[in-house]
């Protein structure tokens, strides 16, 4: 009998039988990574997250004006979704006064239900850099416009020609900023807020007296670094800072009506 009719003659047996050869259990399907809102819940899904931090040396040198000035204008994506959902979860350390953590504990504990970005209104400063919608630099002499897609398309006007803050500087939702350049850096500060803003998802809390200063930075062709310091003393223990490190928007920025046909909010449930 030759091999192939052995062979045959085994697989009739065990098909009679009942008898069949051991198989591998069927795999089955990898489970999608979590998002990061989920982050909320979990702050060990934002570790998981691939940090921001760009590798140097592989893009071209930063863009000057004939100012020698670096050139910050263009489209820029915020590359912070990390840090837009729970600061702390990322490592940063975030010196609460005991009113500032009952607030930031009951808002987290609620998976931040009550975020005002959630609806529609203007996500503050500096959480406008942090949160997942692209935003322009506009740079001309004395004044650096920023203009974001989402936060309701708003915008923020950086007056770099020596004035100082005007009368105005109150109850603001994205505050007054006034800029200055410190060699390549440009160093913006930001006073005059409301306190209806979150710094991120998680619901980090600021009062009225709140200063933000970012210093802004590019660092070659295609790579900024934006550091922003929190000052609040009726919050905060002492400033604190975070990092983050927007990346050069190949496109543009597009028109997004964050109140058209808005059904997010009925599912803001927290728990």
């Amino acid at each position: 009998m030759t091999k192939i009719a052995i062979l045959l003659s085994v697989c009739l047996i065990c098909a009679g039988t009942g008898i069949g050869f051991a198989q591998a259990p069927p795999k089955s399907p990898a489970e999608p990574p979590k998002q990061a809102s989920f982050g909320l819940e979990d702050a060990g899904v934002i570790r998981t997250l691939p940090q921001s931090k760009p590798v140097l040396g592989k893009a071209g040198p930063v863009p000057r004006l004939a100012d020698g000035k670096p050139d910050l204008s263009g489209p820029w994506e915020p590359n912070a979704i990390r840090e837009n959902v729970r600061l702390e979860a990322t490592g940063v350390v975030i010196p609460f006064r005991p009113e500032a953590k009952a607030i930031y504990d009951q808002r987290l504990a609620t998976l931040g239900k009550d975020d005002p970005e959630a609806r529609c209104l203007p996500p503050g400063v500096p959480r406008l850099t942090t949160t997942p919608y692209p935003f322009r630099f506009l740079q001309v002499p004395g004044l650096i416009v920023i203009i974001y897609e989402g936060g309701s398309q708003t915008f923020r006007q950086i007056f770099t020609d020596g004035r100082q803050y005007s009368k105005f500087a109150e109850d603001l939702w994205n505050g007054e900023s006034i800029g200055h350049w410190e060699g390549d850096t440009l160093v913006v500060e930001t006073i005059g807020f409301n306190e209806k803003t979150w710094i991120d998802a998680a619901g980090v809390p600021h009062s009225k007296d709140m200063k933000v200063t970012e210093r802004i930075r590019r660092l070659d062709a295609e790579n900024m670094e934006i550091v922003s310091t929190i000052d609040d003393a009726r919050m905060y223990t002492k400033p604190w800072s975070f990092t983050t490190y927007p990346k050069r928007l190949h496109g543009e920025i597009l028109e997004y009506i964050c109140n058209e046909n808005e059904a997010d909010v009925r599912h803001l449930v927290g728990k």
